[in-house]
């Protein structure tokens, strides 16, 4: 396996680590410590997940400038792999992290804020993330170490 090879794996399973992390346990953790309120916990979570979002676009960029210097634009079949989590994140980017963001200055300001499953939205889209991460991450280590 080559050294490119290696960090493009190596991203893979940290996006996924930092991933799996902060939104399947920091994000309702956070509101189970002493003293933390509703609209403390809501601006804890901007920030995080403002913070993750950024981590993520430096992991998928990292993976992206990697596979195109070692194969090129010809498409491999665990492209795939990478291709969903990237169409993901550019919609939380866009769409949901600022729909989010408006529904918790909603909490933050005190306003009624109406029932949405947005928030359900965005945990399919992270469980999805997560799964073609790790395919994606199993599939080149598989292929670059057998």
């Amino acid at each position: 396996m080559s050294a490119n090879h290696a960090l493009i794996i190596a991203s893979t399973f940290l996006w996924l680590g930092f991933v799996g992390a902060i939104s399947f346990m920091e994000a309702w953790l956070k509101f189970r410590a002493p003293g933390i309120t509703l609209p403390l916990g809501l601006g804890i979570g901007q920030l995080i997940f403002h913070a993750l979002n950024i981590v993520e676009w430096v992991f998928l960029t990292f993976i992206i400038i990697n596979l195109f210097l070692r194969h090129g634009f010809a498409y491999q079949s665990y492209y795939l792999w990478w291709i969903i989590p990237t169409v993901l994140l550019i919609l939380q980017t866009v769409w949901l992290l600022p729909a989010l963001d408006a529904r918790a200055e909603m909490h933050i300001q005190g306003e009624i804020v109406p029932p949405s499953k947005i928030h359900l939205v965005y945990v399919l889209f992270e469980i999805l993330k997560v799964s073609c991460l790790l395919t994606f991450g199993i599939q080149l280590f598989k292929k670059f170490t057998l």
